[in-house]
């Protein structure tokens, strides 16, 4: 194990697993409890469109996804402040859109690229210094952040009620969609494009069969996201397994043991 740690490889997989871990863990029971499920699967193909454009342009993808994502998550969040849509409507125009954008960039480009199906299926080896600092930067804002969890909290519970208390909800709205779209992009080379909607949903789900409160929920989510990364990590790389897949399997067993927990209390 010690000599395993030497890696320098090694060491970036360790922590852009345990940043990425953190990230969409933390957002996740936003998803789960907002029942936005769909939200996860339409940003992160939202992400194929720019990695492909970056593709496209010579340039790193996830320098053109980060925007390309952003525009995305607040034309969602736009769209269903100003129409009568569900917010599943709205995600399937704009996720459908996106993935033709990324096909046409990807049939542009002459020459094949490797690199496209890297951020498909993910490759957690791929992660880089950069990815790394980008990761940081993003846990450092959502810990800026941490103030609105309770604004998200109470909305998340009951948005009528705290739309009558005048909060400022719809803005808060837009921070925490925007929060969420750049951490599905710093995620993508961890998970991939394909996987990536799991790991939005499952530990907070997980967390929410086990928890009495939010902040519970939060707690366990987060424990489940990050344990589940290193696991993942180290699974893949003794199995010699993909990484991506490695986490989602890990999650799925402590969602399998969250749901047997939950059934032997009521029981």
């Amino acid at each position: 194990m010690l000599e395993l740690l030497q890696y320098r490889f090694i060491q970036y997989a360790i922590v852009g697993s345990v940043l990425v871990g953190f990230l969409c863990s933390y957002f996740s029971v936003f998803i789960v409890q907002r029942r936005m499920s769909f939200l996860g699967s339409g940003l992160s193909h939202a992400t194929f469109g720019g990695v492909a454009l970056g593709l496209l342009l010579g340039v790193n993808p996830l320098w053109a996804a980060t925007p390309f994502t952003l525009l995305v998550a607040l034309g969602i969040t736009w769209i269903r402040q100003k129409s009568r849509l569900h917010v599943d409507a709205v995600v399937g125009v704009l996720f459908s859109v996106s993935m033709a954008l990324g096909i046409v960039f990807l049939s542009l480009r002459k020459e094949y690229s490797a690199d496209a199906m890297t951020y498909l299926f993910g490759s957690i080896l791929a992660i880089d210094a950069s990815d790394i600092w980008m990761s940081a930067a993003l846990v450092g804002l959502c810990l800026a952040c941490f103030p609105l969890w309770g604004a998200w909290a109470y909305s998340s519970f009951d948005r009528e009620l705290a739309l009558a208390g005048r909060r400022p909800v719809q803005r808060e709205d837009y921070i925490l969609i925007f929060l969420i779209a750049l951490s599905v992009v710093v995620a993508v080379k961890v998970l991939g494009i394909i996987l990536l909607a799991a790991f939005l949903v499952i530990p907070g789900a997980s967390a929410r069969l086990i928890s009495r409160t939010f902040f519970q929920m939060t707690l366990w989510s987060i424990l489940f996201g990050v344990s589940s990364s290193l696991s993942g990590i180290f699974l893949s790389y003794y199995l010699d397994l993909p990484s991506g897949a490695s986490i989602i399997l890990v999650q799925t067993a402590f969602f399998g043991l969250a749901f047997f927990l939950r059934k032997r209390e009521s029981a």
